[in-house]
């Protein structure tokens, strides 16, 4: 992806502060402040104000993410929307920033560590030598990483060894259909993954957060899984079909046969002390996020996800666990993903406090209120999705639909809660533009797959997607109690 011009960045810049300032004090009627039960203050106006500048730079690149993240931190505070000091406490001193810190160190210790590729290797030696085998391989293997390690880290982990194999096999970037849909799967697989549990990607701890904070709902890490896993289930045969309906590989089978690919799975070497150390620590970070609900009762007290994610970078450097050097797994951290999840949480908490989120959502959403359930879950999902078209970002998307959706609450209820968590797990699915999360970008490098490829298929899948998260909620949603 290039870098925006110097020329663009400026426009970009010009563009956020033309915005900034009309919205900010362009004089407002009564009746357009007062929605239903819905009011526009001033301070919100300011709010919304900074909100809207603050996407226009985003989707203009006029700034890094987290930078524009800070800027709109500052802007807060500047333009009377809360208390600076509050506003910083919101985002970075909130635990999401630690649970994030500690998933990306146990990602980076796997990669590091070779339990990856060993992993890699043994989804090949399942799924056989039949291309269209592979490709659902790839979609399984990348969702099943992606829902405990991050779905960058999945994406990361298994796209070398999708690469090994198109390089094998002569297949050429661009021209090889086989490798068109290979590489849509690396990426799709973990986009998918990243529903099924809270550790799936940046953006779910927040959606948990607002969950919490703002609808006074918990949602517990077996509570996410409630719905994430029916979703990612029935999710990813239909993003198989359609990679496969679009781009049938051009040939049946690999040129190795299925026992070849048993021989090279079974003549590896034994694990290193580094990779079983890494691996005992994923299977205890796994088991407590999973046991939280009864090890909360056992222990009388609340294990927020982060205090798993935290225990696993504290294990892996235990004396005799491990080889690494903390210098060694910082290098693999996104620094600046961590302060722009710190901003979000600071911005989408601000707009709620405000009341900002409150009228923009009886604005946009407002009058899906007397719709049947399932069409309700229909139009959520489908405009979190147009709007991650903007955004580049999972996080951007999760902090500002969520709190607006969870605004919705007087007008629906109960559902509001459950609306909000189905926008929050459509978050994840940046299935159609390759700019809008780097899980994309990662397989796209290769060449095999243009933005064209993924956008068409994408839009095919979409409609699918609103249906199968609309089915899942509005069966489990009753169910459950959250609708």
């Amino acid at each position: 992806m290039n870098k925006p011009s110097q020329t663009r960045r400026f426009i970009g810049i010009g563009v956020a502060i033309a915005l900034f300032t009309i919205i900010a004090f362009i004089p407002l009627s009564d009746s357009f402040r007062h929605v239903g039960d819905a009011i526009l203050e001033p301070r919100g106006q300011r709010a919304l104000a900074v909100l809207i500048s603050a996407l226009a730079m985003w989707v203009l690149e006029a700034l890094p993410f987290h930078i524009t993240g800070l800027l709109a931190m500052l802007m807060l505070a500047f333009v009377g929307a809360g208390d600076f000091q509050t506003i910083v406490k919101n985002g970075f001193g909130d635990d999401v920033v630690l649970f994030f810190i500690g998933v990306l160190a146990l990602a980076a210790a796997i990669v590091r560590s070779g339990l990856g590729r060993r992993v890699s290797l043994l989804v090949l030696s399942i799924t056989g030598n039949s291309t269209r085998r592979i490709i659902f391989g790839f979609l399984a293997a990348g969702a099943f990483l992606s829902m405990w390690v991050t779905a960058m880290a999945s994406s990361a982990i298994i796209m070398p060894l999708a690469l090994a194999i198109l390089t094998e096999e002569g297949a050429k970037p661009g021209e090889s259909r086989f490798g068109r849909a290979l590489m849509l799967a690396v990426a799709w697989g973990a986009l998918i993954g990243a529903v099924g549990t809270p550790a799936g990607s940046g953006s779910n701890p927040l959606v948990v957060k607002f969950m919490g904070s703002l609808a006074h709902v918990d949602i517990s890490f077996t509570r996410w899984m409630l719905f994430g896993l029916p979703i990612l289930i029935l999710l990813l045969p239909a993003a198989w079909a359609v990679l496969i309906l679009l781009w049938p590989p051009e040939m049946t089978h690999l040129q190795k046969s299925h026992d070849d690919i048993k021989r090279e799975f079974s003549s590896q070497t034994s694990m290193s002390r580094d990779e079983i150390a890494t691996l005992i620590v994923f299977t205890i970070t796994v088991a407590i996020w999973i046991l939280s609900p009864i090890l909360q009762n056992l222990l009388h007290m609340k294990l927020p996800i982060s205090m798993g994610a935290i225990l696993a970078v504290i294990l892996l450097f235990f004396p005799g666990m491990t080889s690494f050097k903390w210098k060694d797994l910082e290098k693999e951290i996104d620094w600046s993903g961590i302060i722009l999840i710190a901003a979000g949480i600071s911005l989408g908490m601000t707009l709620y406090q405000t009341g900002a989120a409150a009228w923009l959502s009886a604005v946009l959403l407002g009058g899906i209120g007397s719709l049947p359930l399932f069409v309700r879950i229909i139009l959520i999902v489908l405009s979190v999705l147009a709007v991650k078209i903007a955004f580049s970002s999972n996080t951007l998307t999760g902090t500002i639909i969520v709190p607006l959706v969870l605004a919705l609450g007087p007008r629906l209820g109960n559902g509001a809660a459950g609306l909000a968590l189905a926008a929050g797990f459509t978050a994840n699915l940046a299935i159609i533009l390759v700019t809008t999360s780097p899980v994309n970008i990662i397989p796209y490098t290769t060449g095999y797959f243009t933005i064209r490829d993924m956008a068409i298929a994408g839009l095919i899948l979409t409609p699918v997607v609103a249906i199968i998260i609309a089915l899942v909620f509005s069966i489990l949603g009753p169910i459950s109690g959250i609708m």
